[in-house]
C-alpha cells in the first residue's frame, strides 16, 4: 500500500527559473518578439523573453505615465483604431480591429493584472452602438456569440485618449464581464 501512496504523492514543483535582468541591448516589444516567433527567427518566446519585452515596452512609456485602473473612463481624442475580442460559448476567441470615433468613451472594466500594465481590457460606454459597428452581424447573431470587449495599450491610452473619470460610470450597456 505504501507504494500506491508513493505513486500518487504529488511531486514537488520544479525549481523556478532564476530571474535574469533584461539585457542592456534588448529592444523587442511584445509585438516584435511574437513577430520573430511567427517569422521563424525564434523557436519560441519563453517566459524570460516575454518579461524582458514587457519591461522594455513599459520603459518606452513617457515618464509619469498614469497606468489604467478599474473604473477609469477615457474618451478618444480623435478617431482611433483599437483591437477588439469576441467571447464565445465555445473554446474560441475571435476579434479584429475597429474604430472608436472622437469623443467615444471606454471604461476599464477589470483591474489590470499588475501595477504597470502594457495594456488593459475595456468596454465602450455606448456598448451596443460600438458593437454593431465593429463586430460583423454574422458573428453578433451567432447562437454561441457571447459579447465583445476591447484591448487597449497603455501607450495608446496616454497618447490618443483623455482620462475623463476615475470613478467608473454606471452607464447602460457597461457590463462587468466581457460577455
Amino acid at each position: 500500500m505504501n507504494w500506491l501512496k508513493a505513486f500518487f504523492r504529488r511531486s514537488p514543483p520544479p525549481p523556478a527559473e532564476p530571474e535574469a535582468p533584461r539585457p542592456a541591448d534588448w529592444n523587442l516589444t511584445l509585438d516584435a518578439l511574437f513577430a520573430e516567433v511567427k517569422a521563424g527567427r525564434r523557436a519560441q518566446a519563453g517566459a524570460r523573453e516575454i518579461a524582458w519585452a514587457r519591461a522594455y515596452e513599459v520603459s518606452l512609456l513617457p515618464p509619469g505615465t498614469r497606468f489604467p485602473r478599474k473604473g477609469d473612463v477615457y474618451a478618444a481624442r480623435a478617431d482611433t483604431t483599437v483591437s477588439y475580442m469576441t467571447a464565445w460559448a465555445a473554446p474560441y476567441t475571435g476579434g479584429g480591429d475597429g474604430t472608436l470615433y472622437a469623443g467615444e468613451r471606454i471604461c476599464i472594466h477589470v483591474e489590470p493584472a499588475d501595477a504597470t500594465p502594457v495594456g488593459t481590457y475595456a468596454v465602450p460606454v455606448e456598448h451596443a452602438t460600438v458593437e454593431r459597428r465593429m463586430v460583423p452581424e454574422a458573428e453578433r447573431t451567432h447562437p454561441k456569440y457571447g459579447g465583445f470587449y476591447l484591448f487597449v495599450r497603455t501607450l495608446d491610452l496616454t497618447s490618443q485618449f483623455d482620462l475623463v473619470s476615475t470613478e467608473g460610470e454606471a452607464a447602460d450597456g457597461i457590463s462587468s464581464s466581457p460577455g
